[in-house]
């Protein structure tokens, strides 16, 4: 991709209502653009991130054995009744009338809806277990809509649901959406601890929220240390058999504010491993047995040929939230320093002389050697000064920094940098391909 074809508009400072460093760093680096109150319009730069951020939440969901459907962002209001959330939700819910008058709801969350489609299918215990997720756009009418996409009205979220015919095996269901989280996060270059919290709105008695620990973070969380310091389970796990991997890391102490009780996090946790942080929700999951199904009648039929309520759970990841958490962990004075599995492009390659045909050719045959071996490139190829182009290049946090000018031709080198380390290498271009292909 050409950069003097591109819709890239950074700005050289943020709007003076971003109070945090995620959301003056997405305007800054045009990743989004705000239309209204907690609400933003995705530019080509923040929709390629988003993208990869959702595709490996899909992956992760689809490996742990949740098949992908999608549901309108429109709700029925009377599925709400059914389930006596309706009037109980509260004023962040957006009710809305069609012009037949009939109540609709912009959905916050799809409990009801998966309920349903669940009921009118499922009818037997030979269809279990089931999980069920999409990736759609929710809106939450926030009273004070802040922090760019960390605290906005509109945002983008994969929720799961399962459905199991009795609580041990939902139990189960719930400890595959909490193996599937832990590896999802680590695959995106960041740490998230899974810590007991409150169910709020979704009910039950079984949640954990799993927190990034960044110094910017939006409450106070209390965890051991060695929490954090625990690889992600991986993909080769026994997916049948996960309690041992559950049990070892909800053995250890960790809470959200709300949920923290001081005495036991002292007589639980050596003092040494005592961690006091910072940190931000990107999922969170839930078990609630039968608080829809009751109401909504999601039967199936047993083994022992009577009808039983299905026992359910819902787990939600922050897709366009993470973009916020991933800066907030990862970023320093110049700009965003993406990890590589999420970064808008591979490799920002930068033409220091875009008017020397023999710099311009060697830049297009080091593109075309990567866009062969299956790397996304951002070509600089635009009349700026150097100055400006590698600020622009550490702005957007693009990985790899592949810079080419007469000098280091005619040397026989270019210019190699690690966004993530600031290091910096003249090497010959074969040997600048092999370490980026490595």
């Amino acid at each position: 991709m050409r950069l003097s074809r591109y819709f890239l508009p950074t700005l050289k400072e943020a709007p003076a209502d971003a109070q945090i460093v995620s959301h003056q760093l997405m305007l800054r680096a045009g990743l989004i653009r705000q239309e209204a109150a907690g609400i933003y319009a995705w530019l080509p730069l923040g929709l390629r991130v988003l993208r990869r951020i959702e595709q490996i939440v899909r992956e992760e969901q689809e490996r742990a054995g949740a098949v992908e459907l999608l549901m309108p962002t429109l709700q029925l209001a009377d599925l709400w009744r059914e389930s006596g959330r309706y009037d109980a939700y509260g004023p962040e819910m957006l009710r809305i009338k069609d012009r037949h008058e009939r109540e609709l709801l912009y959905g916050p969350t799809n409990e009801e809806m998966i309920t349903d489609i669940f009921r009118a299918y499922v009818k037997s215990y030979k269809s279990l277990p089931l999980n069920l997720f999409h990736i759609q756009w929710k809106f939450r009418d926030e009273r004070r809509p802040r922090f760019g996409v960390m605290r906005g009205r509109e945002f983008l979220m994969k929720d799961a649901y399962s459905f199991d015919l009795d609580e041990a095996s939902a139990r189960k269901a719930y400890n595959r959406m909490f193996v599937a989280y832990l590896n999802t996060f680590a695959r995106m270059g960041l740490k998230a601890v899974p810590m007991r919290a409150d169910t709020g709105p979704i009910g039950g008695d079984l949640s954990h929220e799993f927190i990034v620990l960044a110094d910017t973070g939006e409450s106070q969380v209390f965890c051991d240390r060695k929490l954090v310091e625990m690889p992600a389970p991986g993909g080769d796990v026994d997916w049948n058999d996960l309690q041992s991997i559950v049990d070892e890391r909800t053995a250890l102490y960790a809470a959200t504010e709300e949920m923290h009780e001081a005495a036991r996090f002292e007589a639980e946790t050596a003092e040494g491993d005592r961690l006091t942080a910072r940190g931000i929700e990107v999922g969170h999951i839930f078990y609630f047995g039968t608080k829809y199904s009751t109401p909504m009648k999601a039967r199936v039929q047993g083994p022992d040929g009577r009808d039983a309520d299905v026992h359910m759970g819902s787990y939600g990841v922050g897709v366009s939230r993470l973009l916020g958490a991933i800066i907030e962990a990862s970023h320093d004075a110049s700009g965003i320093i993406w990890p590589d599995a999420v970064a808008p492009f591979d490799v920002a390659v930068i033409n220091l002389r875009v008017n020397d045909e023999g710099v311009c050719n060697a830049c297009e045959a080091a593109i075309n050697r990567l866009e062969a071996l299956g790397k996304e490139v951002l070509y600089d190829d635009t009349d700026e000064r150097p100055g400006g182009k590698f600020a622009t290049a550490d702005l957007i946090g693009i990985p790899w920094q592949l810079t080419i000018g007469p000098k280091g031709l005619a040397d026989g080198v270019v210019e190699l940098k690690r966004r993530a380390t600031g290091e910096k290498l003249s090497v010959p271009l074969d040997e600048a391909i092999a370490r980026l292909t490595a």
